[in-house]
């Protein structure tokens, strides 16, 4: 049996990680490690809870002998590691946060990991660090006019007619990291440690740096689980600037089965970028997204566009993020299933279908329960 630890799995991208290997892999023993944070939510995973291959360990990563004392006791040969601060807005308002988990948090899994696996007879066999990071490490990309602009490459989830490149350059695993935002600058710090225990240690490592995911389970803050929420009770939709700045996006569960396969099949010591082929400015997600939620809901499509209120700009807000994910694609065969239109059209149904969870999330209820739950132990 394989015990994997899956740091930050009551998140959003991580419950997806979490559930895919629990189901996926019976003989695997699936640790996840998650200090339950405001956006860490056990109600992510109530239908693998129970499973005999999954055991939930509350804890902070930074807590570096709790973290010692799990790989100790459950003997551990892998860890994936989601576990971050991921707000840009909260990273501009704290950056202290965002540096102590992102950087500080990462060192204290890569030390475990690392005295831990060095002192075994096998040393480094059959053991692998994976850690997951963010596009945005390498800062912005040159707007253009895409009239006229040919997508360099086309997917199943691609060839769809709202695939537009904005530009001729892409973010691809050679490119000089150049973060803009507090947040930006602890991922890419985190991804510098990783490199450097292999470098130095040997450690077996991995990167990957993924572009704007969307989906099930994704903290309300966000985009577009904010603004499917808002547009249901008819609440302003407060958008930056005029809306222009264009982002890649990626449907989570794409983004699950790429961390599987990268975890298995994945060479030591690389990078890959994994990204949707799927570029869309803001206020034309904003769109799509009041169309569907208003056709849903039984509304006239585009009923709420009035919703829509422009607000001043982030601060140091990049203007586009692209991801080249050929080099994934060449290598390990990993595509995007999905069209936006059929990401978006599926994650709106699942958010309106669950207003309880969300209910429960604006609400701040769950925070309390887990507060009790936990108090005494």
């Amino acid at each position: 049996m394989k015990n994997i630890i899956i740091t930050g799995g009551a998140g959003f991208i991580g419950s997806h990680v979490v559930r895919l290997f629990v189901n996926k892999y019976p003989d695997y023993h699936i640790i996840n490690v998650d200090k339950l944070t405001y956006a860490g939510n056990l109600a992510n995973l109530k239908d693998i809870e129970n499973k005999p291959n999954y055991t939930f360990v509350k804890a902070d990563i930074c807590d570096f002998e709790t973290i010692m004392g799990i790989f100790k006791k459950y003997k551990v040969d892998g860890v994936i590691h989601l576990a971050a601060e991921s707000h840009v807005d909260r990273s501009i308002k704290d950056p202290f946060t965002f540096a102590q988990t992102n950087v500080m948090g990462t060192l204290s899994m890569l030390q475990a990991a690392k005295l831990t696996w060095e002192s075994l007879p096998e040393k480094w066999e059959g053991k692998r660090f994976y850690h997951i990071s963010t596009d945005e490490v390498y800062g912005a990309l040159e707007m253009t006019d895409p009239e006229g602009i040919e997508p360099p490459f086309t997917t199943k989830a691609s060839s769809g007619k709202h695939h537009l490149a904005y530009g001729s350059k892409f973010f691809t695993e050679d490119l000089k990291y150049m973060p803009h935002s507090p947040y930006s600058a602890s991922k890419a710090s985190s991804d510098h440690f990783v490199r450097a225990f292999h470098d130095t240690y040997g450690m077996p490592t991995i990167v990957t740096n993924c572009s704007n995911n969307y989906g099930p389970y994704q903290f309300p803050e966000k985009l577009i689980p904010l603004f499917i929420n808002n547009i249901r009770h008819r609440k302003p939709l407060p958008v930056y600037g005029k809306g222009e700045n264009v982002r890649d996006w990626l449907y989570v569960e794409d983004h699950a089965r790429a961390i599987d396969l990268i975890f298995h099949k994945g060479t030591i010591a690389e990078t890959y970028n994994i990204g949707g082929f799927n570029e869309w400015k803001n206020i034309d997600i904003i769109k799509v997204v009041i169309n569907t939620v208003d056709r849903l809901l039984g509304r006239k499509e585009g009923e709420d566009m009035n919703l829509i209120t422009y607000v001043t700009d982030r601060a140091g807000h990049d203007m586009r993020y692209a991801i080249d994910s050929r080099k994934l694609q060449r290598e390990l065969g990993w595509e995007p299933s999905l069209q936006f239109e059929e990401g978006i059209e599926k994650t709106v149904r699942w958010y309106l279908d669950n207003q309880e969870w969300m209910d429960n999330i604006t609400s701040g209820e769950y925070e309390k329960y887990y507060e009790s739950m936990y108090a005494n132990r």
